[in-house]
């Protein structure tokens, strides 16, 4: 019977684990998988490791639920799958603990356009590694919603989404200047905040076109972004969240 557990490490934790992992001479799998892999290829990949047969059909979520990919090593005393911060584009096996993809997934210090907003609040950053070089956070004037009927509630409601609109129009125009001498330069751009919140202003700004090619998944469960929020989310940006199964 196998006992699984979830966990995030952070870049460096990361890489020195794989480091480790490296060292282990025993007979090994290591899959990786892009994100856009099918089903039928998943199944096939997964067939040829044998061990994984009691925990298969929860390998196979957790490779479905990645929008970066999966890393898997499986083998006696090390059976884990990793969904990296971004994306993988390859798709291979290898025998034994093989990390050199990751590793060199891990190792460059990307530059990445970050933007969290909720109505009301924003910060933006532009990080190098981990690093923030640029940031930019500020409020503006939204008020909450109003749950009373009636005419006076029509005419909140307008006022409010008209609040909302001048908000983002401004949040729009401090993220292109931020970011406009690094557009071309950036490797990523991440979201994070509200979902109908992050839509709004991607279709009211059209300067967001051009990092749509290079998102990240968005972060949804930050709080109302202040400084501290916008650091957090770069730690949150480059963590990789790792499954691990052991035999009881």
């Amino acid at each position: 019977m196998f006992i699984s557990g979830q966990f995030k490490l952070n870049r460096n934790k990361l890489l020195d684990y794989v480091k480790e992992l490296e060292q282990v001479r025993e007979i090994a799998t290591t899959l990786y998988l892009s994100a856009d892999v099918s089903l039928s290829e998943t199944d096939s990949y997964l067939k040829q490791i044998s061990t994984m047969e009691p925990v298969k059909n929860d390998v196979h979520k957790n490779i479905v639920s990645s929008q970066t990919g999966t890393v898997i090593f499986w083998g006696p005393s090390h059976k884990l799958l990793i969904m990296p911060p971004f994306p993988l584009k390859d798709k291979y096996v290898a025998s034994g603990y093989d990390v050199a993809l990751l590793r060199a997934l891990l190792e460059p210090d990307y530059r990445i356009g970050i933007v969290l907003v909720r109505l009301g609040s924003y910060s933006i950053g532009i990080t190098e590694g981990e690093r923030l070089i640029l940031h930019n956070t500020g409020t503006g004037l939204v008020h909450g919603r109003q749950r009373q009927g009636g005419s006076s509630a029509a005419r909140f409601q307008r006022r409010r989404q008209d609040q909302a609109h001048h908000f983002l129009e401004r949040v729009g125009e401090h993220a292109r200047e931020l970011i406009k001498a690094y557009g071309k330069k950036l490797d990523y751009f991440v979201y994070g905040g509200a979902r109908t919140t992050i839509q709004q202003l991607r279709k009211q700004c059209g300067f967001f076109e051009q990092f749509d090619e290079k998102l990240l998944p968005p972060l949804l469960e930050v709080p109302d972004p202040r400084f501290n929020v916008l650091e957090k989310a770069v730690t949150q940006i480059w963590s990789s969240r790792v499954s691990e199964w052991q035999e009881e």
